[in-house]
């Protein structure tokens, strides 16, 4: 059963916005720190952002941390990424990923609990 599920993405025209939201299929993720990485054609997997269970600590990759933000909502059993200023640049497969064992926070793991992601696709 898949564990994490993204939705949200889709098509904009740069400049514009669009939200992400990750939730726990199966299990809760309100105990667990949600990270976001995404992933473009033929390139390797990128760090994008980390909150930790309770939305007290995040942290931002430098590419997106003037346009991007993260919040989540344990009540709800939900967290999200608001994208903002969208460029070209941005365009990949965005997952979520919640952490299961010891490991660097800006690195997914094999462990990890993953989305099965969505797709943003930004146009010039």
């Amino acid at each position: 059963q898949v564990q994490l599920v993204e939705s949200g993405g889709g098509l904009v025209q740069t400049g514009g916005s669009l939200r992400l939201a990750c939730t726990g299929s199966g299990r809760p993720i309100i105990s667990d720190a949600i990270r976001w990485f995404r992933q473009a054609p033929g390139k390797e997997g990128e760090f994008v952002a980390f909150m930790n269970w309770n939305g007290e600590s995040t942290i931002l990759a430098d590419s997106i941390k003037d346009r991007f933000t993260v919040s989540r909502d344990n009540r709800k059993n939900m967290a999200y990424l608001q994208m903002n200023s969208l460029k070209s640049e941005d365009t990949a497969v965005y997952y979520c990923n919640s952490p299961q064992s010891p490991g660097p926070i800006r690195s997914g793991k094999a462990d990890d609990y993953w989305g099965q992601g969505t797709q943003v696709t930004v146009s010039s």
